[in-house]
Protein backbone atom coordinates (compact mmCIF):
# COMPACT_ATOMS: atom_id res chain seq x y z
CA UNK A 1 0.00 0.00 0.00
CA UNK A 2 1.06 3.61 -0.53
CA UNK A 3 -0.10 4.56 2.94
CA UNK A 4 -2.55 7.05 1.40
CA UNK A 5 -6.33 6.94 0.98
CA UNK A 6 -9.12 8.87 -0.73
CA UNK A 7 -11.62 10.30 1.77
CA UNK A 8 -13.54 12.72 -0.42
CA UNK A 9 -14.41 12.86 -4.11
CA UNK A 10 -16.55 15.04 -6.32
CA UNK A 11 -17.05 15.95 -9.96
CA UNK A 12 -19.23 18.13 -12.12
CA UNK A 13 -21.53 17.02 -14.88
CA UNK A 14 -19.73 16.87 -18.23
CA UNK A 15 -20.73 18.63 -21.42
CA UNK A 16 -20.25 21.80 -23.41
CA UNK A 17 -20.79 24.74 -21.07
CA UNK A 18 -20.01 28.09 -22.76
CA UNK A 19 -21.12 30.05 -19.70
CA UNK A 20 -18.94 28.13 -17.21
CA UNK A 21 -15.35 29.05 -16.38
CA UNK A 22 -12.40 27.08 -15.06
CA UNK A 23 -13.00 28.81 -11.74
CA UNK A 24 -16.71 27.97 -11.55
CA UNK A 25 -16.13 24.34 -12.52
CA UNK A 26 -13.35 24.10 -9.94
CA UNK A 27 -15.60 25.51 -7.23
CA UNK A 28 -18.30 22.91 -7.94
CA UNK A 29 -15.90 19.97 -7.83
CA UNK A 30 -13.94 21.14 -4.77
CA UNK A 31 -17.05 21.89 -2.74
CA UNK A 32 -18.44 18.47 -3.61
CA UNK A 33 -15.23 16.66 -2.60
CA UNK A 34 -14.90 18.57 0.66
CA UNK A 35 -18.53 17.88 1.51
CA UNK A 36 -17.99 14.19 0.81
CA UNK A 37 -15.04 14.23 3.23
CA UNK A 38 -16.91 16.27 5.82
CA UNK A 39 -14.17 18.94 5.82
CA UNK A 40 -13.80 22.60 4.94
CA UNK A 41 -11.02 24.00 2.84
CA UNK A 42 -9.08 25.19 5.89
CA UNK A 43 -8.28 21.53 6.62
CA UNK A 44 -6.28 21.22 3.38
CA UNK A 45 -2.51 21.36 3.90
CA UNK A 46 -1.38 21.19 0.25
CA UNK A 47 -3.03 21.23 -3.16
CA UNK A 48 -2.31 20.15 -6.74
CA UNK A 49 -4.16 21.66 -9.70
CA UNK A 50 -4.20 20.15 -13.20
CA UNK A 51 -5.24 21.91 -16.40
CA UNK A 52 -4.00 21.94 -20.00
CA UNK A 53 -6.01 24.53 -21.95
CA UNK A 54 -6.46 27.70 -19.89
CA UNK A 55 -3.09 29.15 -20.81
CA UNK A 56 -3.78 28.75 -24.52
CA UNK A 57 -7.36 30.00 -24.62
CA UNK A 58 -7.43 32.54 -21.80
CA UNK A 59 -3.78 33.47 -21.32
CA UNK A 60 -3.86 32.28 -17.70
CA UNK A 61 -0.37 30.84 -17.34
CA UNK A 62 1.79 29.87 -14.41
CA UNK A 63 -0.56 30.22 -11.46
CA UNK A 64 -3.81 28.66 -12.64
CA UNK A 65 -4.30 26.70 -9.41
CA UNK A 66 -3.69 29.68 -7.19
CA UNK A 67 -6.19 31.75 -9.19
CA UNK A 68 -8.86 29.02 -9.02
CA UNK A 69 -8.35 27.97 -5.39
CA UNK A 70 -7.52 31.18 -3.53
CA UNK A 71 -11.07 32.55 -4.03
CA UNK A 72 -12.36 29.39 -2.32
CA UNK A 73 -10.40 30.24 0.83
CA UNK A 74 -7.33 28.04 0.30
CA UNK A 75 -4.14 29.40 1.83
CA UNK A 76 -1.39 29.86 2.83
CA UNK A 77 -0.60 26.25 1.88
CA UNK A 78 1.56 25.16 -1.10
CA UNK A 79 -0.25 24.91 -4.44
CA UNK A 80 1.41 23.06 -7.34
CA UNK A 81 0.27 23.36 -10.95
CA UNK A 82 0.48 20.21 -13.08
CA UNK A 83 0.26 19.81 -16.84
CA UNK A 84 0.87 16.37 -18.33
CA UNK A 85 -1.54 16.20 -21.27
CA UNK A 86 -4.53 13.89 -20.76
CA UNK A 87 -2.78 12.33 -17.74
CA UNK A 88 -2.57 15.65 -15.88
CA UNK A 89 -5.13 14.76 -13.21
CA UNK A 90 -3.66 11.38 -12.36
CA UNK A 91 -0.16 12.87 -12.41
CA UNK A 92 -1.30 15.46 -9.88
CA UNK A 93 -2.59 12.63 -7.70
CA UNK A 94 0.72 10.77 -8.06
CA UNK A 95 2.54 13.83 -6.75
CA UNK A 96 0.09 14.38 -3.90
CA UNK A 97 0.34 10.74 -2.83
CA UNK A 98 4.13 11.01 -2.83
CA UNK A 99 3.91 14.16 -0.70
CA UNK A 100 1.77 12.50 1.97
CA UNK A 101 3.76 9.25 1.87
CA UNK A 102 6.92 11.29 2.50
CA UNK A 103 5.32 12.78 5.60
CA UNK A 104 5.11 16.38 4.40
CA UNK A 105 1.38 16.69 5.17
CA UNK A 106 -1.63 14.66 6.25
CA UNK A 107 -4.45 16.07 4.08
CA UNK A 108 -4.14 17.15 0.44
CA UNK A 109 -6.51 18.37 -2.26
CA UNK A 110 -6.14 17.30 -5.90
CA UNK A 111 -8.13 19.11 -8.59
CA UNK A 112 -8.49 18.76 -12.35
CA UNK A 113 -10.48 21.34 -14.32
CA UNK A 114 -10.81 21.94 -18.04
CA UNK A 115 -12.59 24.26 -20.43
CA UNK A 116 -12.25 22.83 -23.93
CA UNK A 117 -15.36 24.16 -25.67
CA UNK A 118 -14.90 27.57 -27.28
CA UNK A 119 -17.49 27.71 -30.08
CA UNK A 120 -16.20 31.08 -31.28
CA UNK A 121 -12.82 29.51 -32.10
CA UNK A 122 -13.38 25.96 -33.31
CA UNK A 123 -10.17 25.86 -35.32
CA UNK A 124 -8.14 26.59 -32.18
CA UNK A 125 -10.11 23.94 -30.27
CA UNK A 126 -8.65 21.31 -32.58
CA UNK A 127 -5.20 22.88 -33.05
CA UNK A 128 -4.81 22.82 -29.26
CA UNK A 129 -4.41 19.06 -29.39
CA UNK A 130 -1.13 19.41 -31.30
CA UNK A 131 0.54 20.52 -28.08
CA UNK A 132 0.12 16.94 -26.87
CA UNK A 133 2.82 15.71 -29.24
CA UNK A 134 6.28 16.90 -30.30
CA UNK A 135 5.51 19.91 -32.47
CA UNK A 136 9.04 19.76 -33.92
CA UNK A 137 8.32 16.26 -35.23
CA UNK A 138 4.70 16.83 -36.19
CA UNK A 139 5.12 16.13 -39.91
CA UNK A 140 7.18 13.03 -39.12
CA UNK A 141 4.55 11.70 -36.73
CA UNK A 142 1.69 12.61 -39.07
CA UNK A 143 3.30 10.73 -41.97
CA UNK A 144 4.07 7.82 -39.68
CA UNK A 145 0.55 7.27 -38.36
CA UNK A 146 -1.12 7.82 -41.73
CA UNK A 147 1.08 5.10 -43.19
CA UNK A 148 0.28 2.43 -40.60
CA UNK A 149 -1.52 -0.41 -42.42
CA UNK A 150 -2.87 2.18 -44.85
CA UNK A 151 -3.72 -0.54 -47.37
CA UNK A 152 -6.61 -1.52 -45.09
CA UNK A 153 -8.33 1.84 -45.56
CA UNK A 154 -11.25 1.66 -48.05
CA UNK A 155 -10.78 3.92 -51.06
CA UNK A 156 -13.63 6.26 -50.14
CA UNK A 157 -12.04 7.08 -46.76
CA UNK A 158 -8.44 7.70 -47.87
CA UNK A 159 -8.97 11.44 -48.25
CA UNK A 160 -10.41 12.77 -44.97
CA UNK A 161 -8.99 16.28 -45.35
CA UNK A 162 -12.44 17.86 -45.01
CA UNK A 163 -13.20 16.15 -41.69
CA UNK A 164 -12.40 18.37 -38.70
CA UNK A 165 -10.70 16.29 -36.01
CA UNK A 166 -7.72 16.26 -33.70
CA UNK A 167 -4.38 14.73 -34.63
CA UNK A 168 -5.01 12.14 -31.92
CA UNK A 169 -7.88 10.57 -33.84
CA UNK A 170 -5.49 9.85 -36.71
CA UNK A 171 -2.89 8.41 -34.35
CA UNK A 172 -5.44 6.11 -32.69
CA UNK A 173 -6.85 5.12 -36.08
CA UNK A 174 -3.36 4.15 -37.23
CA UNK A 175 -2.76 2.14 -34.07
CA UNK A 176 -6.11 0.41 -34.59
CA UNK A 177 -5.14 -0.58 -38.11
CA UNK A 178 -1.85 -2.04 -36.87
CA UNK A 179 -3.83 -4.10 -34.37
CA UNK A 180 -6.26 -5.21 -37.08
CA UNK A 181 -3.35 -6.20 -39.31
CA UNK A 182 -1.56 -8.12 -36.55
CA UNK A 183 -4.48 -9.82 -34.79
CA UNK A 184 -7.53 -9.65 -37.05
CA UNK A 185 -9.37 -7.13 -34.91
CA UNK A 186 -12.54 -5.99 -36.71
CA UNK A 187 -14.58 -2.82 -37.11
CA UNK A 188 -17.49 -4.62 -35.48
CA UNK A 189 -15.39 -5.31 -32.39
CA UNK A 190 -14.51 -1.61 -32.18
CA UNK A 191 -18.19 -0.79 -32.48
CA UNK A 192 -19.03 -3.27 -29.72
CA UNK A 193 -16.75 -1.35 -27.34
CA UNK A 194 -18.36 1.97 -28.25
CA UNK A 195 -21.91 0.61 -27.99
CA UNK A 196 -21.14 -0.87 -24.58
CA UNK A 197 -19.81 2.42 -23.26
CA UNK A 198 -22.76 4.39 -24.62
CA UNK A 199 -25.05 1.92 -22.82
CA UNK A 200 -23.11 2.26 -19.57
CA UNK A 201 -23.41 6.05 -19.75
CA UNK A 202 -27.22 5.87 -19.78
CA UNK A 203 -26.86 4.93 -16.10
CA UNK A 204 -24.48 7.79 -15.26
CA UNK A 205 -26.33 11.08 -14.62
CA UNK A 206 -23.07 13.07 -14.94
CA UNK A 207 -22.18 11.73 -18.40
CA UNK A 208 -22.02 14.05 -21.40
CA UNK A 209 -23.97 11.57 -23.54
CA UNK A 210 -26.72 9.40 -22.10
CA UNK A 211 -28.17 7.80 -25.22
CA UNK A 212 -27.87 4.08 -25.91
CA UNK A 213 -26.45 3.05 -29.27
CA UNK A 214 -26.42 -0.28 -31.05
CA UNK A 215 -23.40 -1.78 -32.77
CA UNK A 216 -25.07 -1.13 -36.12
CA UNK A 217 -25.68 2.54 -35.27
CA UNK A 218 -22.04 2.97 -34.31
CA UNK A 219 -20.85 1.32 -37.54
CA UNK A 220 -23.13 3.39 -39.75
CA UNK A 221 -22.12 6.73 -38.23
CA UNK A 222 -19.84 9.28 -39.89
CA UNK A 223 -16.22 8.17 -40.30
CA UNK A 224 -13.72 10.43 -38.50
CA UNK A 225 -10.50 8.58 -39.35
CA UNK A 226 -10.89 5.03 -40.61
CA UNK A 227 -11.73 2.70 -38.93
CA UNK A 228 -13.07 5.09 -36.28
CA UNK A 229 -16.59 6.51 -36.53
CA UNK A 230 -17.85 9.44 -34.50
CA UNK A 231 -19.38 7.40 -31.63
CA UNK A 232 -16.04 5.59 -31.26
CA UNK A 233 -14.28 8.89 -30.42
CA UNK A 234 -14.25 10.95 -27.22
CA UNK A 235 -15.94 14.36 -27.51
CA UNK A 236 -14.75 17.84 -26.58
CA UNK A 237 -15.80 18.33 -22.96
CA UNK A 238 -15.90 20.83 -20.11
CA UNK A 239 -15.80 19.65 -16.50
CA UNK A 240 -13.87 19.29 -13.26
CA UNK A 241 -13.13 16.73 -10.57
CA UNK A 242 -11.52 16.91 -7.13
CA UNK A 243 -10.30 14.51 -4.48
CA UNK A 244 -9.33 14.86 -0.84
CA UNK A 245 -6.65 12.39 0.23
CA UNK A 246 -5.00 11.73 3.55
CA UNK A 247 -2.70 9.34 5.36
CA UNK A 248 -3.96 5.80 5.68
CA UNK A 249 -3.74 5.96 9.47
CA UNK A 250 -6.04 8.97 9.57
CA UNK A 251 -8.40 7.46 7.01
CA UNK A 252 -8.87 4.20 8.87
CA UNK A 253 -9.40 6.09 12.12
CA UNK A 254 -11.85 8.74 10.93
CA UNK A 255 -13.36 7.24 7.75
CA UNK A 256 -13.51 3.47 8.34
CA UNK A 257 -16.53 2.86 6.12
CA UNK A 258 -15.92 5.32 3.26
CA UNK A 259 -12.15 5.60 2.80
CA UNK A 260 -10.69 3.96 -0.32
CA UNK A 261 -7.04 2.95 -0.17
CA UNK A 262 -4.62 3.81 -2.95
CA UNK A 263 -2.97 0.43 -3.11
CA UNK A 264 -0.55 1.37 -5.86
CA UNK A 265 0.16 4.11 -8.41
CA UNK A 266 2.70 4.16 -11.24
CA UNK A 267 3.69 7.03 -13.54
CA UNK A 268 5.60 6.00 -16.66
CA UNK A 269 7.24 7.55 -19.69
CA UNK A 270 7.53 5.34 -22.77
CA UNK A 271 10.55 3.88 -24.48
CA UNK A 272 11.34 3.56 -28.15
CA UNK A 273 10.00 0.30 -29.53
CA UNK A 274 8.97 -1.27 -32.81
CA UNK A 275 5.48 -0.20 -33.85
CA UNK A 276 4.30 -3.81 -33.76
CA UNK A 277 5.89 -4.70 -30.40
CA UNK A 278 2.77 -4.50 -28.25
CA UNK A 279 4.48 -6.28 -25.35
CA UNK A 280 6.55 -3.14 -24.64
CA UNK A 281 3.65 -0.69 -24.82
CA UNK A 282 3.84 2.03 -22.15
CA UNK A 283 0.47 0.98 -20.71
CA UNK A 284 1.67 -2.57 -20.22
CA UNK A 285 4.90 -1.42 -18.56
CA UNK A 286 2.98 0.82 -16.16
CA UNK A 287 0.51 -1.96 -15.36
CA UNK A 288 3.25 -4.47 -14.59
CA UNK A 289 4.97 -1.90 -12.38
CA UNK A 290 1.88 -1.05 -10.35
CA UNK A 291 0.87 -4.70 -9.96
CA UNK A 292 4.27 -5.42 -8.44
CA UNK A 293 3.96 -2.42 -6.10
CA UNK A 294 0.41 -3.37 -5.09
CA UNK A 295 1.20 -7.11 -4.81
CA UNK A 296 -1.77 -8.07 -7.00
CA UNK A 297 -2.38 -9.48 -10.45
CA UNK A 298 -5.01 -8.74 -13.10
CA UNK A 299 -7.07 -11.65 -11.78
CA UNK A 300 -7.68 -9.66 -8.58
CA UNK A 301 -9.37 -6.74 -10.34
CA UNK A 302 -13.14 -6.35 -10.12
CA UNK A 303 -13.72 -3.19 -12.17
CA UNK A 304 -11.60 -1.01 -14.47
CA UNK A 305 -11.65 2.47 -15.98
CA UNK A 306 -9.36 2.87 -18.98
CA UNK A 307 -8.44 5.77 -21.25
CA UNK A 308 -10.76 5.06 -24.17
CA UNK A 309 -10.12 8.26 -26.11
CA UNK A 310 -11.29 5.96 -28.90
CA UNK A 311 -12.86 2.51 -28.92
CA UNK A 312 -9.54 1.07 -30.06
CA UNK A 313 -7.82 2.51 -26.99
CA UNK A 314 -10.00 0.41 -24.70
CA UNK A 315 -9.07 -2.75 -26.57
CA UNK A 316 -5.38 -1.85 -26.30
CA UNK A 317 -5.55 -0.99 -22.61
CA UNK A 318 -7.45 -4.05 -21.40
CA UNK A 319 -4.69 -6.08 -23.05
CA UNK A 320 -2.04 -3.92 -21.39
CA UNK A 321 -3.71 -4.43 -18.01
CA UNK A 322 -3.68 -8.18 -18.53
CA UNK A 323 -7.46 -8.45 -18.40
CA UNK A 324 -7.15 -10.55 -21.56
CA UNK A 325 -4.18 -11.76 -23.65
CA UNK A 326 -2.45 -9.42 -26.10
CA UNK A 327 -4.27 -9.54 -29.42
CA UNK A 328 -7.56 -10.81 -27.96
CA UNK A 329 -9.03 -7.51 -26.73
CA UNK A 330 -11.40 -7.18 -29.67
CA UNK A 331 -12.89 -10.65 -29.36
CA UNK A 332 -12.95 -10.37 -25.56
CA UNK A 333 -14.97 -7.15 -25.80
CA UNK A 334 -17.32 -8.41 -28.51
CA UNK A 335 -18.11 -11.46 -26.35
CA UNK A 336 -19.49 -9.13 -23.65
CA UNK A 337 -16.88 -9.79 -20.98
CA UNK A 338 -16.34 -6.06 -20.33
CA UNK A 339 -20.03 -5.15 -20.01
CA UNK A 340 -21.82 -4.77 -16.71
CA UNK A 341 -22.54 -8.32 -15.64
CA UNK A 342 -19.50 -9.61 -17.57
CA UNK A 343 -16.25 -11.10 -16.31
CA UNK A 344 -14.56 -7.72 -15.75
CA UNK A 345 -16.70 -4.61 -16.31
CA UNK A 346 -14.72 -1.82 -17.97
CA UNK A 347 -15.68 1.86 -18.14
CA UNK A 348 -18.89 1.57 -16.17
CA UNK A 349 -18.94 5.38 -16.19
CA UNK A 350 -19.43 5.39 -19.95
CA UNK A 351 -15.73 5.97 -20.49
CA UNK A 352 -14.24 8.93 -22.27
CA UNK A 353 -16.25 8.05 -25.38
CA UNK A 354 -19.61 8.75 -23.76
CA UNK A 355 -19.03 10.15 -20.26
CA UNK A 356 -16.71 12.82 -21.71
CA UNK A 357 -13.04 13.78 -21.79
CA UNK A 358 -12.14 17.15 -20.19
CA UNK A 359 -8.42 16.54 -20.57
CA UNK A 360 -6.98 17.94 -17.32
CA UNK A 361 -9.74 16.36 -15.23
CA UNK A 362 -10.09 12.97 -16.94
CA UNK A 363 -7.75 10.94 -14.72
CA UNK A 364 -9.49 12.08 -11.53
CA UNK A 365 -12.89 11.39 -13.06
CA UNK A 366 -11.87 7.80 -13.73
CA UNK A 367 -10.93 7.44 -10.07
CA UNK A 368 -14.17 9.11 -8.99
CA UNK A 369 -16.02 6.31 -10.76
CA UNK A 370 -13.89 3.65 -9.08
CA UNK A 371 -14.44 5.19 -5.64
CA UNK A 372 -18.18 5.23 -6.33
CA UNK A 373 -18.04 1.56 -7.35
CA UNK A 374 -15.93 0.44 -4.40
CA UNK A 375 -18.25 2.26 -2.00
CA UNK A 376 -21.20 0.42 -3.60
CA UNK A 377 -22.84 3.73 -4.55
CA UNK A 378 -23.08 3.36 -8.34
CA UNK A 379 -26.80 2.58 -8.54
CA UNK A 380 -27.88 0.76 -11.69
CA UNK A 381 -24.32 0.52 -12.97
CA UNK A 382 -22.98 -1.04 -9.75
CA UNK A 383 -20.54 -3.93 -10.08
CA UNK A 384 -21.46 -6.48 -7.44
CA UNK A 385 -18.95 -7.07 -4.66
CA UNK A 386 -16.38 -4.72 -6.20
CA UNK A 387 -13.36 -4.47 -3.90
CA UNK A 388 -10.36 -3.69 -6.14
CA UNK A 389 -10.42 -1.29 -9.09
CA UNK A 390 -7.78 -0.18 -11.58
CA UNK A 391 -7.57 2.96 -13.71
CA UNK A 392 -5.31 3.55 -16.72
CA UNK A 393 -4.89 7.16 -17.81
CA UNK A 394 -2.68 7.99 -20.80
CA UNK A 395 -1.49 11.37 -22.00
CA UNK A 396 -0.09 12.79 -25.21
CA UNK A 397 1.46 10.95 -28.15
CA UNK A 398 5.10 10.20 -28.87
CA UNK A 399 6.33 8.06 -31.78
CA UNK A 400 3.83 5.19 -31.55
CA UNK A 401 1.99 5.41 -28.22
CA UNK A 402 1.06 7.66 -25.32
CA UNK A 403 3.82 9.96 -24.10
CA UNK A 404 2.98 9.23 -20.47
CA UNK A 405 0.70 6.87 -18.56
CA UNK A 406 -0.52 6.55 -14.98
CA UNK A 407 -2.02 3.31 -13.67
CA UNK A 408 -3.66 3.38 -10.23
CA UNK A 409 -5.02 0.55 -8.08
CA UNK A 410 -7.70 1.35 -5.51
CA UNK A 411 -8.99 -0.97 -2.79
CA UNK A 412 -11.92 -0.87 -0.39
CA UNK A 413 -10.66 -1.29 3.14
CA UNK A 414 -12.00 -4.34 5.00
CA UNK A 415 -14.18 -3.28 7.90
Amino acid sequence: MTGVAIIGTGMTALGKFPDCSVKSLTEQAVNSALKDAGLDIRSVQAAWFSNSRQGLFEGQNGIRGQCALRPLGLGPVPVTNVENACASGSTALFNAVSHIAAGFCDIALVVGAEKMYFPEDRDMMFRAFLGGTDIHRLDEFDNKVSGWASDLVPTQFRDQSEVQRSFFMDSYAGQARLHMQAFGTTCRQLAAVAAKNHWHSTMNPLAQYQQDMSVEEVLSSRVISWPLTLPMCAPVSDGAAAMVICSEKMAKSLYPSSAIGIRGISLMTGLSRADSDFSQHIGRLAALDVYEKAAIGPEDIDVAEVHDATAYSEIQQIENLGLCPIGEGGAFSEAGHTRLGGNIPVNTSGGLISKGHPVGATGLMQLHELVTQLRQQAGNRQVEHARIGVAENGGGFYENEEATTVVTVLEKYSC
